[in-house]
């Protein structure tokens, strides 16, 4: 198995985590769910507007109208999608106020809307890792620790409704393989036509919905679950250690 592929495996698994949390009523707190959403943002916003982004359009062959087009193409892709899925967070989950019969199907409509979610994060994380091994780990790392709170997010309910552990961690389970399902279409795609050109135009593309998904998705879903925190400190943080572990790897020679 490749290593980005390896990598999207791990990624996509951690949503086991957050469903096990579910099931034994051992869960995080909200400002430590919180605080990683907005930390998994800044390491994602980081990677994708300075690494990733300038990476694309500095490759041999493509224009500034293609990289900044596929891009865009990225946001507005994702932000389309976004539309048309049915939202329904961790928050809204949890309050209390959702009668118990609704539980099973609100769970369900999550479990559509975060695999669908998921999917191009599995390819993300596949193409960036494909291009540059460290930035893949740093987004392999951003992405499972925002899978956890998902999975929290659709396992909890779900056993509140079924009283079945089994059949709650295997509905998150679904959720998070969406994106080894990804990883796995660009593994396929990108192994039979790989070429400078179309990687870094993929991974514009890429940059653009990892954008959208931290402005749109994360930051506002970690300010939800915990209205009292701020989620820049974890944005902030996020940036600041995804910097710093570049400049070491860079100064070090290794990245």
């Amino acid at each position: 198995m490749s290593v980005p592929l390896l990598l999207t495996l791990v990624a996509g698994s951690a949503t086991f985590i957050g469903a096990f949390l579910g099931v034994l009523g051992q869960r995080p707190t909200n400002r430590m769910l919180a605080f990683s959403l907005g930390f998994a943002a800044g390491i994602m916003l980081l990677i994708s507007l300075m690494e990733m982004l300038p990476a694309a359009l500095h490759t041999p062959g493509i224009s500034p109208v293609l990289g900044y087009g596929m891009f865009m193409l990225g946001l507005l892709g994702y932000f389309a999608l976004d539309r048309l899925l049915p939202h329904a967070h961790p928050q809204d989950l949890t309050d209390g106020t959702i009668k118990t019969r609704n539980l099973r199907r609100t769970a369900i409509l999550l479990t559509l809307g975060i695999s669908l979610h998921n999917f191009p994060e599995g390819i993300a994380t596949f193409v960036t890792a494909s291009s540059d091994i460290d930035l893949g780990i740093g987004i392999a790392l951003a992405v499972a620790l925002h899978n956890i709170p998902e999975g929290l997010a659709v396992a909890g309910p779900l056993y509140a409704a079924t009283h079945s552990r089994r059949k709650a961690v295997f509905w998150a389970g679904i959720s998070g393989f969406a994106e080894i399902l990804g990883g796995l279409l660009a593994w396929f795609i990108l192994g039979s036509m790989v070429s400078p050109v179309v990687m870094a135009a993929v991974m514009a593309a890429v940059a653009g919905i990892m954008v959208a998904l931290s402005v749109d998705e994360l930051m506002p879903l970690a300010k939800e679950i915990d209205p009292n925190s701020n989620p820049s400190y974890g944005v902030l943080c996020g940036m600041a250690a995804m910097g710093l572990s570049l400049t070491l790897l860079q100064s070090s020679g290794i990245g």
